[in-house]
């Protein structure tokens, strides 16, 4: 692996790193957990993504926020370039980039977009641009940089709604991209204390029948097995990557009764959470 590139100015900061089967044990250490990571990853590789597992076929782009990932195999060069909030926070420049809910905290949990070869050479030069603005240092670096970072972001949205909410299988018209993400952005920050469909409804103002019709329409899970959903995997990371008691668990995510938190999971999961802490090796398997 390259020399790590990194750019830090009071509390920003945002680093670059090659690297290759070589030495994945540095990207695969934990250390770049608490950033949003954008990886560039070649077609070879297999990226678990907390329980799933995804082989790419093409060149794609990953954007990771909280998931615990480990990446394997692979030959060619792959880029890791992540960022605090505070170099670029995706919620406040939301209307510049339009990503959340989309390329992050989508509620289908599909992190990455696959890139054409033309796309990817594009890419490849924004990626480019910014190696060579933490080689130069120049004063006005981190503008650059952050020019690059939004272009980056701007072309995988573009590319992730026509792979994802445009496509024969689903369409999001415009009109109600908006209520799609809002909801998923909300069910991000919300879904520990919020648990019911209402509650998002009255967040985005319209009757919890609506909400739902309105997911019904458009073929997606409804909004109750979306909150389910999430709240089922954040229950799966705290049983397999931290020590914390199957109680204390229930409480974290907002359930007084663990009981009631032990028969939701078993039920949704066919797994009791003593169990799955137990025996979970590894997620499905996502070649794409």
């Amino acid at each position: 692996m390259s020399q790590p590139l990194i750019f830090e100015d009071h509390y920003k900061k945002l680093g670059f790193e090659v690297f290759s089967n070589k030495n994945l044990e540095i990207i695969n250490s934990g250390q770049f957990r608490p950033y949003i990571k954008i990886l560039l990853i070649p077609a070879g590789y297999e990226l678990t993504a907390d329980f799933k597992q995804y082989a790419p076929k093409k060149t794609s782009l990953f954007f990771l926020t909280n998931q615990n990932f480990t990446i394997e195999k692979g030959k060619e060069d792959a880029i890791l370039l992540y960022y605090n909030r505070d170099f670029y926070c995706i919620q406040i420049h939301d209307k510049e980039v339009a990503c959340d809910g989309l390329l992050f905290h989508n509620i289908f949990e599909i992190p990455f977009v696959e890139l054409e070869d033309e796309e990817a050479s594009i890419i490849n030069e924004l990626f480019q641009h910014i190696k060579n603005e933490l080689e130069w240092k120049d004063s006005s670096a981190e503008e650059m940089i952050r020019t690059y970072v939004k272009q980056l972001i701007i072309r995988a949205t573009r590319k992730w709604k026509k792979q994802n909410i445009d496509n024969e299988h689903i369409k999001i018209p415009g009109s109600e991209l908006d209520i799609f993400r809002d909801f998923s952005r909300y069910l991000e920050i919300h879904f520990k204390e919020k648990h019911h469909v209402s509650e998002y409804a009255d967040l985005l103002h319209v009757a919890p029948k609506t909400l739902t019709h309105k997911f019904k329409n458009l073929n997606l899970e409804s909004p109750n097995q979306l909150i389910i959903n999430r709240i089922l995997l954040e229950a799966k990371r705290l049983l397999f990557y931290t020590d914390k008691p199957i109680k204390e668990i229930a409480y974290d995510l907002g359930y007084d009764d663990p009981a009631y938190f032990n028969r939701l999971f078993t039920n949704k999961t066919g797994s009791t959470p003593a169990t799955f802490k137990k025996n979970y090796t590894s997620g499905k398997k996502y070649n794409i």
